[in-house]
């Protein structure tokens, strides 16, 4: 009840009102000791009965038109996932509709029937090769030992913090020579199928647009990171039969994932709104085309509930989010 009251007082409804949103990207069938931010199916399963206690969850689009017009309820809340995992649709969505509440998922549509993005590639081969060591040298990024758990998560972190902002076709290349080098057999079946996005739609879910194949959109040319915003959205528009209103800029971070031009360009591309990974709670006045989310990961329910009300409290600090031009 103390948290409710503290949600209810630093997100109050009307003019006032602000909008938290949060973000998710997989649920796991079993929780995965590799990946300890990944929520499983029971810890989902827990956010969401804590996030009810704290929030009203609200469609993303309804949420957007009601804080521009400032009929927000209090404690406003949405539920977003990115990128378009096929376990979004097998576990994640049985829950949701469990709890009765409603997600947006941001959809790379490139990764759909059979693909696979370049950070689950690499993820994979690192983890799994049978190599002692992976030699990167052609890349300029030395070799990385694989003979332990703590080696190989090592090696993922280095290879992926000098890889991620790579401009995108070095970007690419990077992640083919590592796979191959790998030899580890990469699945088929851990995107989203087309069907199994029309099934989600038809079934209440919304669906936003997340590009093609996911680029940092800083580190693409002009013409490049337009032909994603505007491909991604015509694809799933092709795909589902329907308009596509709500973008989602990959990795999110203003100045360093996106910039000024990107933000006009998802404007021009006929969107109503567009959300960042920057933290904070947006109100009633901000940048429709910059609206923060925040990721919460506590597997506790006072921990999970107390950084959502720190996340509302920090945002009360902060100004809106203003990339640069």
């Amino acid at each position: 009840m103390l948290l409710k009251a503290a949600t209810g007082l630093l997100s109050p409804a009307g003019v006032q009102g602000r909008l938290s949103i949060l973000i998710f990207h997989r649920v796991l069938p079993f929780p995965d000791p590799a990946r300890p931010l990944i929520p499983d199916v029971a810890r989902f399963d827990a956010m969401l009965r804590w996030t009810k206690t704290c929030f009203n969850v609200l469609p993303l689009e309804e949420a957007v038109g009601r804080l521009s017009s400032g009929t927000l309820p209090g404690r406003a809340a949405c539920i977003t996932f990115d990128d378009g995992y096929a376990d979004n649709y097998l576990h994640a969505w049985p829950v949701l509709k469990k709890h009765g509440l409603h997600a947006t998922f941001f959809i790379s549509t490139g990764f759909l029937d059979g693909g696979i993005m370049w950070n689950d590639a690499l993820g994979l081969t690192v983890r799994r090769s049978a190599l002692a060591a992976i030699d990167c040298s052609k890349l300029g990024l030395g070799v990385h030992a694989l003979g332990t758990p703590g080696e190989r998560a090592t090696a993922l972190r280095a290879l992926n913090k000098a890889i991620k902002h790579l401009p995108y076709a070095e970007r690419s290349r990077a992640v083919d020579l590592i796979a191959a080098q790998g030899g580890v057999e990469l699945p088929t079946d851990l995107m989203l199928t087309s069907a199994q996005l029309r099934e989600l739609r038809a079934d209440g879910a919304g669906i936003g647009a997340h590009t093609i194949t996911h680029p940092i959109l800083a580190a693409c040319d002009d013409g490049l990171a337009l032909r994603e915003i505007v491909g991604g959205k015509r694809a799933l528009e092709s795909i589902l039969g329907e308009e596509v209103r709500l973008f989602a800029y990959p990795n999110g971070k203003p100045d360093t994932d996106y910039r000024r031009v990107h933000v006009d360009m998802v404007r021009g591309a006929g969107f109503i709104a567009a959300v960042t990974t920057a933290p904070g709670a947006a109100c009633h006045g901000d940048d429709a085309f910059q609206i923060p989310r925040y990721t919460p990961w506590r597997d506790r329910r006072f921990g999970f509930s107390a950084q959502l009300v720190r996340n509302l409290v920090d945002a009360r600090r902060c100004a809106p989010v203003l990339a640069s031009s």
